[in-house]
């Protein structure tokens, strides 16, 4: 997932973490994801070694259902120099953005959904500009995914403080 900048100029971290949810393939793909984006896909989390950083499971399913919905065209961006860029970012920065992530995530006001997304959005904020500019097409993919996911997790939130950390977030970085 994922989350991404997921994805990378930005990214997804989730988008650091959602990144590796944005790497997932449509299963309607009539191409096979090129070698660097299954890395990507399969190794993204583990590069960011976080220990109590955590994507609730409604906007991880929420951000994995955007991108399987992504069309053909927007899968384009799911490019071997682009995410083999992104895996070398990843490797090379992982375990700062993963101590980022969980700093933040400690320090932000509960609930849950308020942690992660604030918390997502300040590092993201603060990584995205040093992303490889070969992954330009990729945040764009990221900022889509992540902006129509908080769009609708604000939406549907049934929590009050859920649906501010949300609409908070929306706009993406």
């Amino acid at each position: 997932m994922t989350l991404s900048r997921t994805v990378q100029r930005t990214v997804l971290t989730a988008v650091l973490l959602s990144a590796s949810t944005l790497a997932v393939p449509s299963t309607a793909q009539a191409a096979p994801l090129p070698p660097a984006c299954q890395e990507a896909l399969l190794e993204t989390l583990d590069k960011f070694p976080v220990v109590d950083f955590t994507v609730p499971d409604k906007a991880k399913n929420t951000m994995l259902g955007q991108v399987l919905g992504l069309s053909e065209a927007e899968q384009e961006a799911l490019t071997e120099v682009a995410c083999a860029a992104w895996n070398t970012w990843a490797t090379q920065n992982g375990q700062a953005v993963a101590t980022d992530l969980d700093t933040r995530y400690r320090n932000a006001a509960g609930p849950v959904c308020n942690k992660f997304a604030r918390s997502s959005m300040a590092t993201i904020k603060k990584y995205a500009p040093g992303v490889p500019a070969e992954t330009r097409e990729l945040e764009k993919l990221a900022k889509k995914v992540w902006s129509d996911s908080m769009a609708k997790l604000a939406a549907e939130a049934t929590n009050a403080d859920c649906r501010t950390a949300y609409n908070a977030v929306k706009a993406g970085w």
